[in-house]
């Protein structure tokens, strides 16, 4: 079994359409090789809903039209593919709908239903990596997620777009499943924006505050902007090639640009091959300034289609 559907029910998770028990679906789903990777949708979808279900869209096998067409994170990941070395892809669902607030709150909750989905995972076998991959207030839960995990829980997190804020983050990573983690912050100036308003409409944890766009100091994360010329020249030194950013506004160009998938799906797949210190040549210094991009005087080509990354 490549993928099992799991959604947070407040503070429990439990199989999306199943009355099965999840603990012994997991102990038969882990049998096998192959690295346990978490995916985390972001903002305004809730599952079973008729057009905002996660699992009818972007993580699922075969993404339906709601109302847009979106590449499916299972499958550019290495799941469904037939591979005796796949591992267990885990579509994790939560109720990310209402206002920022209010989301923000309900990714605190599906934080905690995974966290017990992921110190089983855990226990069953400890040397098995588990990874995270999020969106937007994805990110959110999987923060919450490390406050109830032991060390060693958790492998690597990608943040794509992460709507969370740097001392959040911090506190985070400094617990002892934070510590023991590694966590890639996937960074773009078309994403300014979005990350404004979540720290206009959510409430800020310290005074000065700001959302991971801005750039993540901890020894255990790097932050990779994805419309910076020098990063994606060191990735493609690396053998990622990634293409170049083609809107001034984007929130979802983390995952649907040209390349980046298959960058992820290698992140998470061969770690060995992609430690931080080989990732930190591809770091600016310095964040270039918000709203940098939206207000650049060159013009922009047109989009390209939205992904091509098999």
């Amino acid at each position: 079994m490549a993928l099992i559907r799991i959604n947070a029910r407040g503070q429990t998770a439990e199989l999306h359409g199943s009355p099965a028990p999840l603990e012994s679906l997991l102990q038969r789903a882990t049998a096998g090789d192959g690295p346990v990777i978490v995916m985390i949708h972001g903002y305004n979808y809730r599952p079973g809903g008729r057009s905002n279900c996660p699992h009818r869209h972007l993580l699922s096998l075969e993404p339906a039209h709601l109302p847009w067409r979106a590449p499916s994170w299972p499958r550019q990941l290495g799941f469904g593919l037939g591979h005796a070395d796949e591992g267990l892809g885990i579509a994790f669902g939560w109720n990310a709908c209402g206002t920022l607030r209010q989301a923000q709150a309900s990714a605190a909750r599906a934080g905690q239903a995974l966290a017990q989905v992921c110190a089983l995972l855990h226990r069953q076998d400890p040397r098995r990596p588990v990874h995270v991959i999020g969106h937007s207030l994805g990110i959110e839960v999987a923060l919450e997620m490390l406050h109830h995990l032991p060390q060693g829980a958790i492998g690597r997190i990608i943040s794509l777009f992460g709507a969370s804020f740097q001392s959040r983050t911090a506190t985070a990573l400094d617990t002892p499943a934070g510590r023991s983690a590694e966590f890639i912050n996937i960074t773009s100036r078309e994403n300014d924006p979005f990350d404004f308003l979540f720290e206009r409409l959510t409430r800020l944890p310290t005074r000065g505050d700001h959302a991971i766009g801005h750039g993540l100091n901890a020894a255990n994360a790097v932050t990779l902007p994805l419309d910076d010329a020098d990063t994606l020249s060191h990735l493609r030194t690396l053998g990622y090639a990634i293409a170049q950013p083609q809107h001034r506004i984007c929130h979802w160009s983390s995952f649907t640009r040209p390349g980046t998938l298959r960058f992820y799906r290698h992140l998470l797949r061969q770690p060995q091959e992609t430690p931080l210190q080989r990732l930190r040549p591809a770091c600016p210094p310095r964040s270039t300034r918000r709203w940098s991009r939206l207000f650049a005087l060159r013009p922009f080509a047109a989009p390209l289609p939205a992904w091509h990354q098999l």
